[in-house]
This record gives structure tokens, sequence and C-alpha cells, in this order.
């Protein structure tokens, strides 16, 4: 959520960052609302001051005296408009809570210009993309695919987007784990086991909710929904708690199966691996004091390339413009790996700062050492990585011409081999 003094004292801005991300809110509609909150507020401590006032006049009087039944009656009077008050002012104050959920979070004045993905900056590029080989081929064509990645009993036992792994396929998802948590351990992100279900509170204070309600799977016995990522668990891991300044920076990891309905995805895109509604990914957190963010995510993008360098695939990193950035995002790095076979790029990372932002929404604060004020911190979180797509451009990158997958070489020591191939 953005800070609301910042709407009323500078609205101009909230409407600029707001199309600049090429979205729509009725900033005045909002304002006005606000406006009538803040005077129903008013009205209301007014009339409790009376009602303050009355019970001690009371008081002095002695009872039953004619002054004493006199000021009783003006005491039911105020008690009536006092409850009246607080009822009028609660369903504003639920009005307000909401509509203040639709304003996206602000773009950074970095965050390039632009509509939609054809405007999206790349700020680098790493490795050599394999040359056009005849052999080279989707891993979903690859012919012994079924072998270790078995789409038609996924469909069978769930439906689409829920494959299996099998054999030499599950064994290189554990490794990409294993290896992607102990690397982020190196890096001094500590490990937290997550939760795969989060409450509306949850789901809220990260913007899942009511941003991407959607995409989401939910149990409606219970109210909750399955992550999305574990960017969620993990960030309200600290809601409505106060952490001292001493503490900052904090930075955490937590590996996750992730849920994600992808409502209307059809076509080549989403063949295979490209895009399944679970699949496993490891999360990176931090909590920072706001002055050093910008920093800290340039520090995650790092960490994150620094990953799919260890592994040896080409990728580039874009920089997001305003329209492709996500709702929560205040600036936004993805990167994307390259996929040999299909001869196009796949989204493997996003590493995001996100302000003040989801701190607000989940009451995150750190008491400032200098003043002893809690203060709102903000947080990031970048993907480290994300398995099924890294699975893709492995088995497409590292086809070789006689049919087997060469395996990176950070990965041999979880794998015990070298190769994939036909059994």
């Amino acid at each position: 959520m953005i800070d609301p003094k910042l709407l009323r004292e500078n609205p101009d801005v909230v409407r600029a960052g707001v199309a600049k991300k090429h979205l729509h809110c009725d900033i005045d509609a909002i304002l006005a609302l606000d406006e009538k909150r803040r005077d129903l507020i008013s009205q209301a401590e007014t009339l409790r001051s009376l009602q303050k006032a009355a019970n001690a006049e009371m008081a002095k009087l002695p009872k039953g005296s004619p002054d004493f039944i006199e000021k009783v009656k003006e005491m039911k009077a105020v008690s009536a408009d006092v409850k009246a008050k607080d009822a009028e002012l609660g369903e504003i104050e639920a009005q307000w809570a909401e509509i203040m959920l639709s304003i996206p979070n602000l773009p950074d004045e970095s965050v390039p210009e632009g509509r939609d993905e054809s405007e999206n900056v790349t700020v680098r590029e790493w490795g050599e993309i394999p040359g056009e080989q005849s052999f080279h081929t989707p891993h979903y064509d690859l012919e012994w695919i079924e072998q270790i990645l078995d789409f038609k009993r996924g469909t069978k036992v769930t439906g689409s987007g829920f494959p299996f792994y099998v054999g030499d396929g599950a064994r290189l998802v554990r490794s990409l784990i294993s290896f992607f948590l102990n690397e982020g351990a190196s890096a001094g992100f500590q490990e937290i086991g997550v939760p795969f279900f989060v409450n509306a509170d949850s789901a809220t204070a990260t913007g899942q909710l009511p941003d991407k309600e959607g995409q989401m799977y939910q149990t409606v016995e219970d109210g909750l929904y399955a992550i999305p990522t574990a960017e969620v668990p993990l960030t309200n891991f600290f809601r409505d708690e106060i952490i001292d300044e001493a503490d900052l920076p904090i930075y955490r990891c937590g590996h996750s199966a992730c849920f994600r309905r992808e409502a209307g995805s059809y076509g080549k895109d989403v063949r295979g691996l490209n895009r399944v509604h679970q699949f496993d990914k490891v999360e990176l957190l931090k909590w920072v004091k706001p002055e050093t963010s910008m920093d800290e995510l340039e520090s995650l993008r790092g960490y994150a390339e620094g990953l799919l360098e260890k592994l040896g695939l080409p990728f580039r990193t874009l920089l997001m413009c305003g329209g492709d950035m996500g709702f929560t995002n205040v600036k936004q790095y993805d990167l994307e790996v390259w996929a040999a076979g299909q001869k196009r790029w796949l989204e493997v990372s996003s590493c995001s700062n996100f302000g003040s932002f989801q701190a607000r929404r989940a009451k995150i604060r750190y008491r400032n050492a200098e003043t002893g004020k809690p203060e709102i911190l903000h947080t990031l979180n970048g993907s480290g990585l994300a398995v099924p797509r890294v699975f893709v451009a492995i088995l497409e990158n590292g086809l070789q011409e006689d049919g087997r997958i060469r395996i990176p070489d950070v990965l041999v020591p979880y794998m015990g081999k070298e190769f994939l191939e036909k059994r």
C-alpha cells in the first residue's frame, strides 16, 4: 500500500506513477473518500469529547436531582449520536481500506517508460548462445523425454500442467534445489521451510490479493490460498512485528512448491515445462532499511546472475519498463535463460524492490536506534531460481549430437553423473 500522506499531499505524483505502469485508478474518487473519512473521524472525536465532558459533569450532580435527570437525557442523545457516527465511520473505513488496495506501487524514476515487454531494456547479456544445430530440439520433442518427464500421467492424475518427474528427471530437480539452497546459505541467506498455504491476510500483505486472486488456487472451506511463490509466507514471517535496527538487513531463502492457475495461457509458449501449474522454486527475501534498498536490489540481481553463470547457461537481464512491471514493484529485473531447442528466452528469475509497499500492508517495521520510534522498512525478493525453465535450459542447451545431455559441472556432484541419456 502506498503512503496515504503521499496521496494527500502529492496526488499528481501518484497519478504519474500509476500512468507509468499503464494502469487505471480513480485518484480523485479515492481522495474524496479519504476526505469524507477524515471528516467523519473528526466528527466522531468531537462527539466522544462531548460524551466525556457530559460524564464528568454528571458525576458532580446529586443522583436523582432534576439537573442529573436532564444530563442523563443529554447523555443518551450524545451516546446515540456516537454509535451512529461510529457505524457510519466503520462503513467508510472499510471502503477506504479496500480502495487503497487498488492503487499500485509507484515505479522508481530509473524505471524506463514503456507499455509492454517489447519496451523492456536489456542491461546485460552473458554466455555464448549455441550455434544452430540440426540436433537441437525443444525439450518436449526429445525422443526419450518420457523417461524423465511424464506429462500424460500427470494430466491423468491431476490435470494439464502437473507433470511427473521420473528417475533422473526427479534427481535433477532435487539437485537444482539443493544447489540453489546451498548457494544461498553460502551467500548469507538463512534457510526457512515455509507453509505451502497462507491465509487471506498474508496474501493481501504481499499484494497477491486482490490483484491476482484469479490466478491463485484456494480452499473454500478454510479460506486458505496455495502459495504462488515462497515470497508470500516468507515476507509474512515478520507481519505485525517490529524488528530491531541492529538486526537489519535480514536475508532469508526458502524452497517451496508454487501453484499458479495461469488462466488463459495457451499455445506453443506453454508446451512442456514452459508454463506449468505446479513447480519448484527457491525464493530469496530481504528486509532492509529504506536508504539501502536500491543497492540491495543490485546485489540481489548480481547473486541471481551468478547462479546462471555457475550453471554455464546463457542469459540476459532485463530492466522492466513501467507497463510490464508487477503491481507491487518499485523496480524489477527479469533474468531470462536461452533455450537452444526452442530458440527463445525463458524467464527464470525476477528480482524486485517493493519499497515500503508490502511492509506497510503487513505492518512490518524496525525500531530506529536513534529515535526509538518504529519506522516502515523495505522488502525485496528474487527467484534463486525457478526450477522448470532452468531444467529446460539444461536439457536443450546441453543436448549433444549423440542424444545425451551434458549436466552443468556444478551439478555433477549432486547428480553423480555427467550426462543424462536414454535408458
